[in-house]
């Protein structure tokens, strides 16, 4: 907390945090909200929160879309809830005035080919004294979305001793469902963390075990948010015209989508048993249960040819009155 501008709300949103967190929570986008809200407070000279103040602080990130400005309003509103509960005359904003929930939009199903286009246009992106990392770092990034599904504050989390160059096994820790899992690298994968380690561990960059994998030059060393992040493989995607038959672009999180899908086809391909593979995959991804893993499966027309024909090949005889 700034030790200088001081909120009514400070020490009940450590109280909150350490209170949640005490239950196993992790509360990292809770943090980053109360945050924000705490700092809007301050800019605008006011010690408490009331409702035009809300409606003011919710009305600075309408460019966002519908959900996540609910998901930013929900934030606020469980806190003024848990201040309720000793302060039974505080504001609590009203949840019929938040953002109407949107259905989610389908994922964008990525190609190799837009892979391969996007990894050139990551090695061609311009660099200076202050970005000589960027175009490494946007390129292991990808690689590491695509080829190993992790989840994009997965990726941002990493530190240099999460990653073993030697093994080729990043250690991803207390992720989603406070999960904890190693992901093995494939063999390019692998290939291109060793490339990047060795600019990465340049003896003028911070190469402490707990220094962030993917660093920031140009912001003293530091890691990548997921703003910046995302920002930049964006401007890549747009750059290279990568769009689905809508016109959509994807997102970062449909790498996750893309990973998925395509090794349920690269199991069609082989002739591999995709229901007994699918817990591997829940595994490997770090879900509970291959419910969660189901959501990130897609219905694609390559996917579509190659069950039809897996099912024609074992029943078809079936079809044509054969005997069984």
């Amino acid at each position: 907390m700034n030790s200088i501008a001081k909120t009514i709300l400070d020490p009940i949103i450590i109280r909150y945090l350490k209170h949640f967190r005490s239950l196993g929570r992790q509360f990292y986008a809770e943090e980053r909200m109360l945050q924000s809200l705490r700092i809007f407070l301050i800019r605008n000279k006011q010690h408490d929160l009331d409702s035009s103040l809300f409606d003011k602080w919710s009305s600075s990130f309408e460019m966002l879309s519908a959900n996540v400005r609910r998901a930013r309003q929900r934030i606020v509103r469980n806190f003024c809830l848990y201040r309720q509960r000793t302060e039974s005359q505080c504001f609590v904003p009203d949840i019929y005035r938040f953002a109407r929930p949107q259905p989610c939009a389908a994922p964008v199903i990525l190609t190799p080919a837009q892979i391969l286009k996007l990894l050139q246009l990551a090695d061609e992106c311009p660099s200076n004294a202050h970005t000589s990392l960027l175009p490494k770092v946007l390129k292991v990034a990808i690689v590491l979305l695509y080829t190993a599904g992790l989840r994009r504050g997965e990726l941002l989390r990493l530190t240099l001793s999460d990653v073993s160059e030697k093994t080729g096994i990043l250690r991803v820790r207390e992720s989603k469902f406070h999960k904890s899992r190693l992901v093995p690298l494939s063999i390019d994968a692998r290939r291109e963390v060793r490339c990047y380690l060795k600019h990465r561990l340049a003896p003028n960059l911070d190469i402490t075990p707990t220094s962030s994998f993917l660093c920031n030059f140009s912001r003293g060393q530091r890691g990548y948010t997921g703003v910046g992040l995302g920002g930049a493989i964006r401007r890549l995607l747009l750059r290279g015209s990568i769009r689905d038959a809508d016109g959509r672009v994807p997102r970062i999180h449909d790498f996750r989508h893309t990973f998925a899908v395509h090794a349920l086809l690269r199991w069609y391909r082989q002739g591999a048993d995709v229901q007994s593979n699918l817990p591997k995959l829940a595994l490997y991804m770090g879900h509970v249960s291959i419910v969660s893993t189901a959501y990130y499966l897609r219905w694609i027309p390559e996917i579509q040819e190659l069950a039809s024909n897996r099912f024609a090949d074992k029943f078809g005889y079936l079809i044509q009155g054969g005997d069984i």
